[in-house]
């Protein structure tokens, strides 16, 4: 009788031990196969949220199967207690372990409301902006000038929600001292800037940033970034530059980086500049004579006067020999990597085709000529007859 308890015993135990482990498999295949949710979401993670919570709002809103192997599954993988606070996309048919490897890896928002603080070379603008989770395309909210108009509520909402990602965009062209001016507005920010950073050396970029974040801080790693960029592309400069120094390299790619908004012109103007500098011609660029002017704290506004272009300051380099002392604005890496690399080309003069880039030549004769065929462009664009 004991032999055939034991015998039942034992059956009743493999197949117990059967059922658990289909279970199990069961169970491993439901947490990473293809989720139910039909259509992209974006879940907002509450500061304080436990895995429990989480998974309980997951499955109310149709993200998961089970909230209980979701919970399971992320305790199997120890991340429970790793839940970020944030705005999370959840993409159409995410699988349990991508929805708990999404809330759990880095903390850094993926939907949501984006505010964006762009510094640009005419003033600073403020833009916010959500994610439609449907087609993972961002929706304008609002979009002000700080400097001019009072915030709009979609801004002020924005800014007071604590998940709101938050960022500043530096454009190319842009001088220090309307980086910090502008920074100055963004009142997310903290902290006062004593000192106007060094021209040239800060890198155009995004840069995400944290509420009550030092302005100071911000413009170190704008330094950072700048100085990071440099050190990368300045080993592998072209041989026999007319610049001795990644200072110098710094200048004649700020110069680029106002003459020119065309990526691809960008080796073509800073081959102009150099050859003009190893023929032991003047640079004569209207940019650099601005700077000189404006110090670069704004825009001149208006066209340079003759007797402005006779001037004898440190930037006019229709006066002065080589290259003016510092840069006239912050360039970007492509400016950076075309005063490196500039094309090789007899060029020496350049002109606006009337297209938004330039035409270039290499005699004075064909400057001209070409002189001529942009004035009867502007010609026809200021009567309105141009197309």
């Amino acid at each position: 009788m004991w032999r055939n308890i034991a015998s039942n015993f034992l059956t009743i135990t493999i197949v117990l031990l059967i059922g658990v482990a289909v279970l199990v498999a069961w169970a491993r295949d439901q947490y990473d196969s293809a989720g139910p949710l039909a259509e992209a979401i974006c879940l907002k993670v509450e500061s304080g949220s436990t895995m429990r919570r989480v998974a309980d709002d997951l499955a109310s809103r149709g993200a998961v199967s089970s909230s209980y192997i979701f919970k399971v599954g992320a305790d199997y993988e120890d991340k429970t207690t790793r839940v970020k606070a944030g705005s999370f996309l959840i993409g159409a048919h995410a699988s349990m372990r991508e929805i708990v490897d999404e809330i759990t890896r880095s903390g850094q928002s993926t939907c949501g409301t984006e505010i964006n603080f762009r510094i640009g070379v005419a003033g600073a603008d403020v833009v916010v902006r959500e994610l439609n989770p449907a087609d993972n395309r961002y929706v304008e909210v609002a979009k002000f000038d700080p400097a001019a108009e009072a915030a709009p509520q979609g801004y002020v909402d924005a800014v007071a929600d604590a998940d709101a990602r938050l960022r500043v965009t530096l454009a190319e062209g842009v001088t220090s001292w309307q980086v910090v001016e502008a920074l100055k507005r963004a009142d997310f920010l903290a902290g006062e800037v004593d000192t106007v950073p060094a021209e040239g050396w800060l890198a155009p970029d995004s840069y995400e940033v944290t509420r009550g974040e030092a302005r100071g801080d911000i413009l170190a790693e704008m330094e950072t970034r700048q100085h990071a960029v440099m050190d990368a592309l300045w080993p592998d400069r072209a041989e026999g530059l007319p610049y001795a120094t990644p200072e110098e390299a710094l200048i004649m790619a700020s110069i680029v980086e106002k003459e020119t908004g065309v990526p691809e012109e960008r080796p073509q103007v800073a081959s102009v500049f150099v050859n003009r500098l190893e023929q032991g011609m003047k640079l004569q660029t209207d940019p650099t004579v601005i700077y000189g002017l404006t110090k670069g704290q704004g825009i001149l506004g208006r066209g340079l006067r003759q007797s402005e272009l006779r001037g004898r300051t440190p930037y006019n380099t229709y006066v002065i020999d080589g290259l003016p002392p510092t840069p006239i604005a912050n360039p970007g890496r492509d400016s950076i990597a075309a005063a490196l690399n500039p094309a090789k080309t007899d060029y020496l003069f350049f002109v606006a085709d009337g297209s938004g880039g330039h035409v270039f030549s290499k005699t004075l004769a064909e400057h001209n000529a070409n002189v001529e065929k942009w004035r009867a462009i502007e010609q026809q664009q200021n009567s309105g007859t141009g197309n």
